[in-house]
């Protein structure tokens, strides 16, 4: 019998989506354009000029995927909401339709006795909203409370668990400053701008999900352990930058109640002369939560790299002075990303010695790898190097709870092959292998995995 880490009774073991990713029928049953409708279908922006039209499918399928949830014995499911299928123009009128789609997806989980987890905002921003400022601009923030509370009126009563938003280092800088995702920006001030909206819309977001009565209500945030190529002061002096950008402009207000000490350094005139901030916004962002999502994946490592663009009306938010460099003599991904499962632990251990008491139950959100895994002649997928990943990320999460850190749950990246962004559709995370001609879904060992390690928690 494999010798699975052992986790407390309780804990809860669950698999992670999200729409754009999955859904499709993008032009369906009202739904409006998001901001990655409109970048996946501008040239040059995605590998292969891959979209989400179709994706998986699953706005059709959610029933065959939902009974895939149940094969595997999760306890929970981690989906996303649309924003686009529920407010179709970002604000003003309301999609039944989109409300509908949700309900039934609720409903047909409930009915299989898994336990839904709804995340408000996975990236696809109403294009409308866009057009007007984006997360630059309090306005969308704004929208997103409205839009949060009428989600939470119609299945708040059924959905226990809420996270307002996705991953905001992603929205904020790889949409507005890397341009990397959409909207595809690479800006300086605007960047920012939009970190510090997200928050607020966090914050507004909780706010209206307290109203609502909601069981809890949490955010998911990828942070991220950011090593030294060196032990050169340069390069230590790096990783504040890099820290400063990935963690703590999130961590320091939402957990702390304050901004990074480290800002000015990091990002010098950019932060020191913005206008976006108002009073009374910290304790706005920094209210409590019920738990904090975090998703991890990779350690990063990095380097000082001095040059930072002279004209401060061309520097980006993320020309910091530091870079990512590789590190050797370890597997890598198929993202390229390396696989350090001690630093996952590192990670978290770090996080309960800085914030202590301050610092929520834990839920992992998300945790998985990208894997070059294609199908043997039987059709079966021997995905050996993604079950080595889970089997030591878990080992290594289960030290982290040894070493007192508050853990409740652990959420696979991801239940299908997907979407996987400015990569298009050539990245496979699933743990269900997606045949995208005809989109039959096949388990891979990891799927099978990963059921026998759940139902190893319950003997």
């Amino acid at each position: 019998m494999t010798d699975f880490p052992r986790f407390p009774p309780g804990f809860v073991f669950g698999a992670a989506t999200a729409s754009y990713q999955i859904e499709g029928a993008a032009r369906e049953d009202g739904r409006g354009p998001s901001i990655w409708d409109t970048y996946s279908h501008t040239p040059g922006r995605v590998a292969n000029g891959d979209t989400g039209d179709t994706a998986c499918d699953h706005y059709h399928r959610y029933r065959e995927d939902v009974a895939l949830l149940r094969e595997l014995g999760v306890d929970s499911y981690r989906f996303s909401i649309a924003w686009p299928r529920i407010v179709p123009a970002g604000s003003g009128a309301v999609n039944p339709k989109g409300l509908d789609f949700y309900a039934r997806l609720v409903d047909e989980l409930l009915a299989a006795g898994i336990e839904p987890a709804a995340t408000l905002y996975h990236w696809d921003l109403p294009q409308a909203l866009e057009d007007r400022g984006g997360w630059r601009v309090r306005e969308t923030a704004e929208r997103f409370a409205e839009y949060t509370a009428v989600v939470a009126e119609h299945l708040g009563d059924r959905v226990p668990r809420w996270i307002t938003l996705n991953e905001p280092w992603c929205s904020a800088f790889l949409g507005y400053s890397v341009g990397r995702h959409a909207p595809g920006a690479r800006e300086g001030r605007g960047a920012l701008a939009a970190a510090h909206h997200l928050l607020v819309g966090h914050g507004l977001a909780v706010q209206a999900l307290r109203a609502a009565g909601v069981r809890e209500a949490g955010i998911t945030l990828n942070l991220d352990r950011n090593l030294p190529a060196t032990g050169s002061a340069a390069d230590r002096a790096a990783v504040v930058r890099a820290d400063t950008q990935h963690n703590l402009v999130w961590t320091e207000p939402l957990l702390a109640g304050r901004y990074p000490d480290t800002e000015e350094e990091t990002w010098g005139e950019l932060i020191s002369g913005q206008d976006f901030r108002r009073d009374g916004d910290l304790a706005l962002i920094g209210q409590p939560l019920d738990f904090l999502g975090i998703n991890y994946y990779r350690p990063i490592v990095v380097a000082d790299a001095p040059h930072r663009e002279a004209d401060p009306a061309r520097r980006t938010a993320t020309d910091n002075r530091y870079a990512e460099v590789r590190l050797e003599g370890v597997r890598h991904t198929a993202m390229e990303w390396p696989v350090v499962p001690d630093t996952f632990t590192d990670l978290l251990v770090a996080l309960k010695k800085r914030y202590g008491d301050a610092l929520p139950p834990i839920h992992i959100t998300e945790n998985g790898s990208a894997e070059h895994d294609e199908p043997s002649a039987d059709g079966t997928v021997h995905d050996r190097d993604r079950v080595a990943y889970l089997r030591d990320h878990l080992t290594a999460l289960k030290t982290a709870l040894d070493a007192g850190v508050d853990v409740r749950g652990y959420y696979v990246w991801s239940l299908l092959d997907n979407f996987e962004w400015a990569f298009g559709y050539g990245k496979r995370f699933g743990i269900v292998r997606v045949d995208y001609d005809t989109l039959r879904r096949t388990p891979k060992d990891s799927y099978h995995w990963y059921r026998a390690l759940i139902a190893a928690q319950r003997q």
